[in-house]
């Protein structure tokens, strides 16, 4: 049997194929020349660039990731991050597409789904999934040799790690996002953050400072992104100035600037939420659901309910198309999913709240603390904190 290193942690092995392996097609027109090769943008992305086109950018219209990140004059440093954490998405994206995986548990000491020693979960954790902890170790090398990280806080170490004295940035993270529901090959995602690091708390222990730095309020975040790995993969990020996402193209490895500048819509039709937990709900939260889906709502249409329990996929599908996506229970992490996924929500237009108030508003006081979410359309958003009670706060006792 292939050993964990060999199979997950090769660099080789988890980077996209630089042959496209698609079969000729039709001739598609470039300009004055002609390419075989399927009607994808991808597909002939990688023709243009053999013929000499710019692949990053140009008049095609194509730009890369990293020559976006280094167009947005957010520094050096920042740039040579961003080069390590879309190096660290593409080995996770390999990892969770790979045949292998299921046999991960097994190759761990993991099978049954348990796990014991150091991965246990604690401090409110819950318990890693064998490929948790993979996309932890993915991610936390990384950011080792990128060299521009002082400390990581994951969601799969019950306290932050510090990296490197002199590196400038904190990074929060989820790693794998959504991975219990991975066997059924659920979209799954990662989640980041990024801050200054605190100069000021130099001078403190390496634990005491590792902490503070990763208890920043969201207001203060320098970036932040996350990564969905679904039919395609997206990684969908925001320096404060607009969201913006890539699509990774297999035949060349680099992901390209699909959606520039999104904007959510300031209405959707459509509200993300487990509905089958109703009678526990608060009773604005099934006041606002009842009177939306019967079209009653400031918005005079029925809304649809479209509910995968990915949060990373809700909340993807939702900052296209608007709406609602939401977990009313004390469930979802405020440093490393609330934080991010509201500074990129905020970023296209949208809104990110507890129900109550505005999720980058909040002071963090505990790395894993636990709070009610919702994100999405900013009036869909402003319709539901007007009903009041809608933060879930008696759990019956069921798992999500």
């Amino acid at each position: 049997m292939m050993q964990l290193s060999t199979l997950f942690l090769n660099t080789n092995q988890n980077l996209p194929p630089k042959v496209c392996g698609f079969a000729p097609s039709k001739p598609v027109s470039l300009g004055n020349s002609l390419c075989r090769c399927p009607m994808t943008s991808f597909g002939c992305f990688r023709v243009k660039s053999e013929m000499g086109v710019s692949s990053s950018s140009g008049g095609d219209g194509f730009r890369t990731l990293l020559d976006f990140v280094g167009r947005e004059n957010v520094g050096d440093d920042l740039v040579v991050l961003f080069a390590h954490l879309q190096y660290a998405c593409k080995r996770i994206a390999a990892v969770v597409a790979s045949p292998f995986n299921s046999q991960l548990g097994k190759q761990v000491g993991l099978a049954d789904g348990s796990t014991t020693g150091p991965a246990s979960a604690g401090a409110g954790r819950d318990a890693p999934k064998p490929l948790d902890i993979v996309s932890n170790e993915i991610i936390l090398s990384s950011l080792q040799s990128s060299g521009k990280v002082a400390v990581m806080a994951s969601e799969e170490d019950d306290a932050p790690v510090w990296i490197a004295d002199n590196g400038p940035f904190v990074v929060v993270t989820d790693p794998l996002d959504g991975s219990r529901n991975i066997d059924a090959s659920i979209p799954t995602g990662t989640i980041f953050g990024i801050y200054n690091r605190l100069l000021e708390l130099d001078h403190l222990p390496k634990e005491e400072k590792a902490q503070v730095n990763s208890l920043q309020s969201g207001t203060r975040l320098v970036a932040a992104g996350y990564v969905l790995y679904s039919s395609a993969t997206i990684f969908c990020l925001s320096f404060g100035s607009g969201t913006h996402a890539f699509t990774l193209d297999r035949s060349t490895g680099d992901f390209v600037l699909t959606h520039p500048n999104i904007k959510i819509p300031p209405r959707g039709q459509i509200y993300s939420v487990n509905d089958a937990r109703y009678f526990d709900w608060p009773q604005g939260l099934r006041q606002y659901i009842d009177t939306v889906r019967q079209g009653k709502g400031k918005y005079p249409k029925k809304y649809s309910a479209r509910y995968i329990c990915s949060l990373v996929a809700d909340l993807h599908r939702t900052l296209m198309y608007g709406g609602i996506a939401m977990n009313p229970r004390d469930h979802l992490r405020l440093v490393y999913e609330a934080n991010p996924l509201s500074f990129i929500v905020e970023q296209a237009g949208g809104r990110g709240s507890d129900g109550k108030s505005r999720i980058l508003s909040i002071q963090p006081v505990e790395l894993h603390q636990r709070l009610p979410l919702f994100l999405g359309s900013l009036e869909d958003i402003e319709e539901l904190e007007s009903y009041g009670d809608v933060q879930q706060k008696i759990n019956p006792g069921y798992e999500v």
